[in-house]
């Protein structure tokens, strides 16, 4: 599946940074084995992730759709010392895959995977989140933003993933259930005024969004 022009992808991999040698191998073990291997962060958009992540030094992170667990470790390269990220994933045979990716990863201690409902699991943990990255059912993404604002820390961002959803948000009239759904979301952050944000056009779009404290 194509998220942006294919020669501006090529040209920006070529202008990248090397993956290191775990999400490389991450990433081709998930092109090779998944049908839906279209739905991995992938290297640009991993390397943002860490990009931000890094700056942040966050001491807690949630994810919200691990999937085999590429964009968690992207994440996880940037925790503080004594640090946590959580992340969640719907599908058994994707959590333990991801599992099986973070056993081999040197942070492994500092990633904790729940597989199960994540609009039930949030409930369920006690953080204040320096940064929530969102890529899981769009559907539901306006129901995760209202349980996780409040949930931010003074410094948190919450990145929301695939907010271009293939272009069909550019649709007129917008069709598809996702694409309809996202961009209901897009408005309900645009309308928020708890809340600044920046959408940017990596791969399928992603929003940068924090708490106002004008």
């Amino acid at each position: 599946m194509e998220f942006l022009s294919q020669l501006a992808e090529l040209y920006a991999d070529q202008f990248s940074s090397t993956e290191s040698a775990d999400l490389a191998e991450i990433n081709a073990q998930t092109h090779l084995l998944h049908p839906k291997a279209h739905m991995l962060s992938g290297k640009i958009q991993g390397h943002f992730l860490r990009f931000i992540s890094t700056m942040l030094q966050p001491t807690y992170i949630l994810e919200i759709g691990t999937f085999t667990g590429y964009s968690a470790i992207c994440l996880a390269k940037g925790l503080a010392p004594g640090g946590a990220l959580h992340t969640i994933e719907l599908r058994e045979e994707d959590a333990n895959v991801a599992a099986a990716n973070f056993s081999k990863f040197i942070q492994n201690k500092q990633v904790t995977l729940h597989c199960g409902n994540a609009l039930e699991i949030i409930d369920t943990l006690p953080h204040k989140w320096d940064l929530i990255f969102i890529d899981a059912d769009k559907t539901a993404y306006i129901e995760y933003y209202e349980k996780l604002v409040p949930q931010l820390s003074e410094k948190g961002i919450i990145l929301a993933d695939n907010v271009l959803f293939h272009g069909q948000v550019l649709e007129n009239p917008i069709s598809g259930k996702n694409a309809k759904a996202i961009h209901r979301f897009n408005e309900h952050v645009k309308n928020d005024p708890r809340t600044e944000q920046v959408i940017l056009t990596i791969r399928d779009g992603i929003t940068l969004i924090k708490k106002k404290f004008e």
